[in-house]
């Protein structure tokens, strides 16, 4: 029972809770709507239907005290409230009364105002509309002026044009019509323009392209006028310093200013490739611009590095390289001025490109080339090609590179074609000893080459000690070198004076002296001949020095440096070497002619019974024949040459001599013979001192000629000694007979058989002498018999 009222009073207390939280929300004008879904949502709304009722009595309770509190107030405020409902009656009807009135008078007036109203709206839509029309007008005048713009082709005001009406007007164009048309206009104009200034793009392009040879030659022109003018500077320097001349000093000092009129060839235009620059960046699009001006040029280039087929190289190769000239003049200033059309790796891209193709193709040109002078003309170009283009920036290694790599086939062409002229010039020359008629011809021919022996002046005619084949020889020498020299010249190497003496002495060895040496020895030439080849051989020999101070000369440095002992050519130990075996063949020959003469088995009777003092016919030729082979050796061959020509024709004849008694044909000989050929030996050696002194080679030379019939007059002499037995004598023998061969005396003197000297001859004096020489004969023999 306690606990059913415990319950209940907690149950209103709790209830007494919650209908205080509810009046305190009502009182305060709280939403009840969270209270009302809590309790719904809880199940229990009947709690909260007898709370609200809790409420509503309490409420009535409050407002119930609150009228008997306030009930006499109460009722006098109803008074004053119907009063006041009589006034307001009142006030009413006079309300009424005076609106009827107002209603009457304002009738006319709100129908001015409606109108006023009507007025001041058409107004507004008519200024609005006059405003909507500006702006059509001024978006049509707009379309008009980039209509005119078109027409016009000027593409820059048709961009400006468009740009306005996009960001301007395109907004408060009223019309929907004119916005929709000019919206779609926009991009076909915006394309048109494109077109328009790609088309001229490619119009320049192609109009550049055919531009760049002309441009390229133009370039080259320039280069090439340039380095004339450095090689005649130089060329005026080399000539004073070859004339020792002083260099003025305000010539030192002068500084040549040469106002070069650029040539219309180099203005060429770049106009439209800014506008399109321009007009792209406008656009903004200029990125895809830049590719596609690369990719284009880069076609064209690829395009002009194709070699065409239907011409030779040699007659193209001009066009070709001055082509790629142009147009790396073109795009070098397109870099340079073109605001970031191109940037220096596209351009060192294209470079690489072409320089790679043109190596390939000089390359494969260069060993197809059978001729020195095309090769020489397609370097020259390529040099200057590089000069020109070295001036923009243009790395040219690569293509000296190349020239460089092909000087040996240059080179071995050169040889090939210099000695072909050399076969003829040797073919040709008539071997005569050249007679100079005027001093002018004796400067081109002899002082150009240093060849003279005297600074003097020679008389006029003048005989030169060479024939014609020296100077036109020495016109290929220097040929030679100048073309060496034009080819290694503006190349990789600076210093290039050694590489031109190399293949100068190559062609000096390879060249002129195995020509020289052919002939020598093609068994085709005469005595006279074989001479004059001996002093053309001394001759050259001499001009070797002149050719290693000309190609330093042409090489640019200084003489002297040419003159060292380093400096020196090979060729000229060759050539001496040669000028010996010319001196060989010259002595066999001059032997043969000597054996033609002195025919002793023949013109000499071995057993004559009469003594000939007189000496023998063939020996009067023979001295006549040395006489003019020694007079022309005098003329033409040092005097070295000429001691050796000497004593080896001599050294000949006494070895004939003593092979005439050798000989198997000459069964026995007599006194008479010995005194015959005593005779011609006599008439030789006085020759041969004659010779020996007037030549003056006595001041040169220990040995005379005289000593070179040595062997002939010891065997005369022995065969006409009254004791010939003597010859054992070693001391004798050392003495007087010191050349002589025990073996050839014995077979000699086993020939030697005296005749009798008639009836009577043992009577005399005489025979008395003869006997004893007899007797001393017959032991010379005996003792050769033993001795052997």
């Amino acid at each position: 029972m306690d606990t059913k009222i415990r319950r209940r009073s907690e149950v209103e207390i709790g209830d007494e809770g919650e209908d205080l939280v509810l009046a305190t929300l009502i009182a305060n004008g709280d939403d009840l709507s969270p209270l009302v879904r809590h309790a719904f949502e809880m199940g229990r709304p009947e709690g909260l239907l007898r709370q609200l009722n809790y409420v509503v009595k309490k409420k009535e309770t409050e407002i119930e005290e609150m009228c008997k509190m306030h009930y006499e107030e109460f009722i006098l405020a109803v008074d004053e409230l119907r009063g006041m409902l009589v006034d307001a009656e009142e006030l009413k009807s006079e309300l009424q009364s005076d609106n009827f009135k107002l209603q009457q008078v304002g009738t006319n007036l709100l129908v001015k105002l409606e109108e006023l109203f009507e007025s001041y709206s058409v107004k507004k839509n008519v200024t609005e509309a006059i405003k909507m029309t500006k702006n059509c007008i001024q978006v049509l005048e707009l379309c008009v002026k980039c209509n005119n713009h078109i027409s016009e082709g000027q593409f820059y005001p048709i961009l400006k044009t468009v740009d306005l009406l996009e960001k301007s007007y395109m907004e408060n164009i009223p019309a929907r019509a004119l916005k929709k048309v000019i919206d779609k206009r926009i991009p076909t104009i915006k394309s048109h323009v494109e077109k328009k200034v790609y088309s001229q793009v490619n119009e320049w392009m192609v109009h550049i392209r055919s531009s760049c040879k002309h441009i390229g030659q133009t370039a080259i022109g320039h280069s090439a006028s340039l380095r004339q003018r450095d090689e005649e500077m130089l060329e005026r320097k080399r000539k004073a310093d070859e004339q020792n001349i002083p260099v003025v000093e305000n010539q030192a000092y002068t500084l040549d200013v040469v106002e070069v009129d650029e040539d219309s060839a180099m203005k060429f235009d770049l106009t439209p490739l800014y506008r399109a620059c321009h007009i792209h960046s406008c656009m903004g699009i200029l990125d895809q611009f830049h590719e596609y001006y690369y990719k284009n040029r880069l076609l064209q280039l690829n395009s002009d590095l194709e070699v065409s087929s239907a011409q030779p190289f040699v007659e193209s190769f001009q066009t070709f390289l001055a082509q790629i000239v142009g147009y790396f003049i073109v795009e070098d200033r397109v870099l340079r001025t073109a605001g970031g059309l191109l940037v220096a790796d596209q351009v060192e891209t294209m470079w690489e490109t072409a320089v790679s193709k043109m190596t390939s193709v000089l390359d494969v040109q260069f060993s197809h080339m059978n001729s020195a002078t095309h090769l020489l003309r397609v370097k020259d170009y390529v040099t200057l090609l590089g000069c020109t283009l070295r001036q923009y920036g243009y790395e040219i290694g690569p293509l000296l590179d190349v020239l460089d790599s092909s000087r040996d086939k240059y080179h071995l062409l050169l040889l090939d074609e210099c000695r072909k002229q050399t076969v003829d010039v040797l073919g040709s020359d008539s071997y005569e000893q050249m007679v100079i008629k005027k001093d002018t011809d004796y400067e081109n021919i002899v002082l150009a080459f240093s060849l003279q022996t005297s600074d003097i002046m020679p008389a006029f005619p003048y005989v030169a000690p060479f024939s014609s084949m020296v100077p036109d020889v020495c016109h290929i020498v220097r040929s030679f070198i100048k073309g060496s020299v034009d080819y290694l010249s503006y190349g990789v190497r600076t210093g290039y004076f050694d590489v031109v003496r190399k293949y100068l002495d190559k062609f000096l060895i390879e060249v002129v002296n195995e020509t020289l040496l052919d002939t020598i020895n093609s068994g085709n030439i005469s005595v006279s001949q074989a001479m004059q080849i001996s002093a053309n051989i001394a001759v050259l020999e001499r001009a070797c020095d002149f050719f290693i101070r000309h190609a330093a000369q042409q090489c640019g440095i200084p003489v002297r440096s040419a003159e060292k002992p380093q400096a020196s050519l090979t060729a000229k130990v060759l050539l001496n070497t040669s000028m010996d075996a010319a001196y060989i063949t010259l002595l066999s020959l001059v032997n043969t002619k000597i054996n033609e003469y002195m025919t002793l088995t023949e013109s000499v009777n071995w057993t004559s019974e009469e003594t000939k003092q007189n000496g023998n016919d063939y020996m009067n030729e023979v001295i006549f024949y040395l006489d003019s082979l020694m007079s022309t050796a005098q003329q033409i061959l040092p005097l070295d040459a000429m001691y050796k020509v000497g004593t080896g024709a001599l050294e000949h004849i006494s070895d004939t001599i003593v092979a005439a008694f050798l000989s198997d044909s000459i069964k026995r000989f007599n006194a008479n013979a010995v005194i015959s050929i005593n005779s011609d030996l006599k008439m030789l050696e006085n020759f041969a001192d004659d010779r020996f002194y007037s030549a003056g080679l006595d001041e040169i030379y220990k040995k005379d000629f005289k000593s070179c019939l040595k062997e002939a007059r010891q065997l005369i002499n022995l065969l006409s000694s009254s004791q010939p037995e003597n010859f054992m004598n070693p001391v004798i023998r050392e003495k007087n007979y010191y050349i002589l061969d025990y073996k050839k005396v014995a077979t000699i003197c086993d020939k030697f058989k005296d005749s009798a000297d008639g009836i009577f001859g043992s009577l005399s004096n005489k025979n008395t002498k003869q006997s004893a020489k007899k007797k001393s004969m017959d032991v010379l023999k005996k003792r050769l018999k033993d001795f052997n």
